[in-house]
């Protein structure tokens, strides 16, 4: 059906929908619609003071989205029932009469996207929603090639963890200002990056970077990056990167939230399309006492009085010492994070 087809079918729905009687406050006339999921179809709805709604199939285990909550858009679970079934949705409205039209709009865009994505028409809805917020937000600064370099690193540790457990965006910490870039509480990864064609030279920033968790562990991990051209068939595009952790990713607006504090918004990827790293050193380390470092908790011990604020330095790993982990100890520690997480 086309879009236009089914712009007609959706707005006549709602029309006789609202020429129905009302039969309750909080009942809603519901009619489905011709998109199907593997949840079951969405449905057009109008309440008892006339607001359309659309109703997007869902589980009954699952959470709604938070923070969408009027003046002109609501989004919430809404649990419907009649004398034969009873279905759990993703109910989005649209209080204002004057925005009618757009929210037919979206909700076709709502429609389209659930069609592409039946196995998960909630993530389809707020793929959408996520797109139409786009079109009114501001561009931010653009991201340097450190800021570049550093974002990639850590999105390839993060597509690791993904691999595992479609929910491990929930152990990037960095972005909201943790300590420490991966953390599960007592276990934590931290991840460094550099563009050097030689030497391990890490800069860390603050006394606490390198601090391990109480009666836990910590890893850090070295990348060696090289920038490379458009032309270039090898490596991989950083947009490339973004769209691999975000279809890995269950829940696709918690990561495109942690993106964007990190200054990466997803609709300003054309920035950063000819962006192109190839991975030339990976090389994982266990930071112990004797890991070269400036903290906290060392300069408590030595008698040094803390009172020095924004510490930045670096630190060089080009030497023998620290030996890095072997290849074994690697995924062996990204296992032990996840089940500590679990």
């Amino acid at each position: 059906m086309s879009n236009e087809a089914l712009r007609v079918v959706v707005e006549e729905l709602w029309t006789a929908l609202e020429a129905r009687a009302t039969t309750g406050e909080h009942r809603l006339r519901v009619a489905h619609l011709p998109v199907v999921t593997n949840d079951g179809p969405l449905a057009a709805a109008v309440d008892h003071e006339g607001n359309r709604h659309l109703l997007v199939p869902m589980d009954t285990h699952r959470k709604v989205r938070s923070g969408l909550d009027g003046p002109v858009l609501q989004l919430r679970k809404r649990p419907l029932e009649d004398e034969e079934t009873y279905q759990t949705y993703a109910d989005l409205g649209c209080l204002r009469e004057d925005f009618n039209d757009l929210f037919t709009g979206l909700c076709l865009d709502v429609l389209s996207a659930a069609t592409e994505l039946p196995g998960n028409p909630v993530k389809a809805l707020y793929k959408v929603l996520d797109r139409w917020k786009a079109l009114f937000q501001t561009h931010g600064p653009t991201l340097g090639p450190e800021q570049l370099a550093g974002l990639f690193a850590e999105l390839l540790i993060l597509s690791e963890l993904l691999k595992r457990d479609p929910s491990a965006h929930r152990l990037w910490l960095g972005p909201k200002g943790h300590r420490h870039d991966f953390s599960t509480g007592s276990t934590a990864v931290e991840v460094k990056a550099g563009t050097e064609s030689s030497g391990r030279k890490a800069r860390i920033h603050g006394l606490d970077q390198l601090e391990i968790p109480v009666d836990g562990s910590l890893c850090l991990v070295w990348f060696r990056l090289h920038r490379l051209t458009t032309a270039t068939a090898n490596g991989l595009g950083f947009v490339e990167l973004v769209e691999r952790v975000l279809d890995q990713c269950d829940d696709e607006t918690a990561l495109l939230t942690l993106l964007a504090e990190t200054g990466y918004r997803h609709f300003e990827a054309e920035r950063y399309r000819e962006t192109r790293f190839a991975v030339a050193e990976q090389t994982w380390y266990q930071v112990g006492s004797d890991f070269p470092g400036l903290t906290r908790g060392a300069l408590v011990s030595a008698g040094v009085p803390v009172s020095v604020l924004d510490v930045e330095y670096t630190i060089d790993l080009s030497g023998d010492t620290p030996v890095p982990m072997s290849p074994d100890e690697v995924p062996q520690a990204i296992d032990h994070m996840l089940e500590e997480s679990a």
